[in-house]
């Protein structure tokens, strides 16, 4: 069954191109991701939606996630309740609608 994670991102005020620049052009292409979209959500608010073919192949993943995210921590804002900078969650599909 397939894995999906879901990551909430609340960008700083002017900072959304760096934000998108940061996941283009192969920059988010995970081993093992099969397909990623970030939809936005709301004003200065994005959701990072990746597919992958089994939590295995999303927590071998973990790391290069990471760095691509340090490469762009400085232009997100903390998301209080000790979230830090993300939510994100993660779970493997049980109903195909």
């Amino acid at each position: 069954m397939q894995v999906y994670n879901v990551v909430r991102f609340k960008v700083k005020q002017g900072e959304e191109a760096a934000f998108l620049d940061a996941h283009r052009n192969g920059k988010a292409k995970w081993p093992g991701l099969e397909h990623g979209v970030i939809i936005k959500t709301g004003e200065q608010t994005f959701c990072l939606i990746g597919t992958w073919a089994s939590q295995e192949a999303l927590v071998a993943a973990r790391s290069a996630m990471i760095k691509t995210l340090d490469s762009f921590r400085s232009v997100l804002e903390d998301q209080g309740n000790g979230r830090g900078v993300t939510d994100a969650v993660s779970g493997s599909v049980v109903l195909d609608l």
